[in-house]
């Protein structure tokens, strides 16, 4: 069902429950009340009755019929069309999960429409209907007491985000394997977060500069000034988180930096260890080259090798070997290579 509630409302008190949207607008011209009509994702049928009646821009009707739009407060005449993204963190899957809510409030008429679960707004009807002297004050005290509620999720989310953020400077010089990606995805949650919240400011701000050209009451202004009050401290908390996930971001990259740079290091200093050895055992091979290139000719014990015969010749061969092997070793020494 597209209308989840509807009612009018006379001197703050629920007078009727039309049980169609046609009925809806018959009792409030014979009432002259104000009417409170919640849509659910509605068809291009009932918003066509809604503006219809209402006298609602095309423009604004587009736009509420297709959804996906962002936070903002347009002025059509004497009928304002808001939309708020309210939101709620999954602590769980580290995701902020948003709503999407449009608001169309003229004289004697205020139109919700839900393009999402959240927020069920029975809970702001049954805070409203429990003070009826707020809600005797017109559309307009509607509109703020939504806004409210819209706003006053946002403390979960900001709760939300601080732990996780917290957990992350932990994580980070841990070196926790997966932080890199969690900072990331957390990051973008949190500029989401920011895109819902920091046009709520100037929204409220434009409100209130129109309190006195429309006739706001006073009482609806004061609260609207602390729903604006609560925007900015959550705008500064989220831009703060933002600075904090991009500097960790920043901090990781130079650790991880470091971490390569380091293990860069030690490859090097194994690789020139292992060639320090490699001199070593290269320069013993060719010291022991030598006397075994002597020692083989000699092992073939040819007749015909005169030497075979003279009296020095074992000696010089001999001496040949170690006069080798040692110089050998003393040019090896002076490169440093033994």
């Amino acid at each position: 069902m597209p209308v989840i509630d509807n009612a009018i409302y006379v001197e703050g008190r629920r007078t009727r429950d039309p049980q169609s949207l046609d009925e809806t607008y018959e009792v409030l011209r014979e009432r002259n009340g104000t009417a409170w009509i919640g849509l659910y994702r509605p068809g291009a049928a009932e918003l066509d009755s809604v503006a219809q009646e209402f006298g609602l821009h095309p423009l604004a009707v587009h736009d509420a019929l297709a959804g996906h739009q962002r936070s903002k407060l347009e002025r059509y005449g004497d009928t304002l069309f808001v939309v708020v993204r309210p939101a709620r963190y999954l602590d769980a899957q580290e995701v902020v999960e948003f709503g999407e809510l449009h608001i169309f409030v003229g004289a004697g008429f205020v139109v919700t429409i839900r393009h999402a679960e959240s927020p069920r707004l029975a809970n702001v009807r049954q805070r409203m209907e429990a003070q009826p002297e707020l809600l005797a004050l017109g559309p307009e005290a509607i509109l703020y007491a939504i806004l409210d509620d819209v706003v006053d999720e946002y403390g979960p989310v900001v709760a939300g985000l601080e732990n996780d953020i917290d957990e992350i400077e932990d994580e980070l010089f841990g070196r926790h394997p997966s932080v890199s990606r969690r900072i990331y995805d957390l990051l973008r949650e949190v500029i989401g977060f920011q895109r819902a919240v920091h046009p709520l400011d100037e929204m409220l701000g434009a409100l209130l500069r129109g309190s006195q050209k429309y006739h706001v009451d006073i009482e609806v202004q004061r609260g609207l000034r602390d729903v604006l009050d609560h925007v900015v401290r959550i705008a500064e908390r989220a831009d703060s988180f933002r600075v904090l996930l991009q500097n960790a971001l920043i901090v990781d990259a130079t650790l991880v930096s470091q971490q390569q740079s380091e293990q860069t290091r030690r490859l090097s200093e194994t690789s020139l260890a292992q060639n320090e050895e490699l001199k070593k055992i290269s320069s013993w091979a060719a010291i022991l080259l030598a006397p075994t290139i002597i020692g083989t000719v000699y092992g073939m014990n040819f007749d015909v090798m005169p030497e075979l015969h003279w009296a020095l010749g074992y000696p010089l061969a001999i001496a040949a070997m170690v006069v080798m092997g040692a110089g050998l070793y003393a040019i090896f020494k002076r490169k440093r290579w033994l």
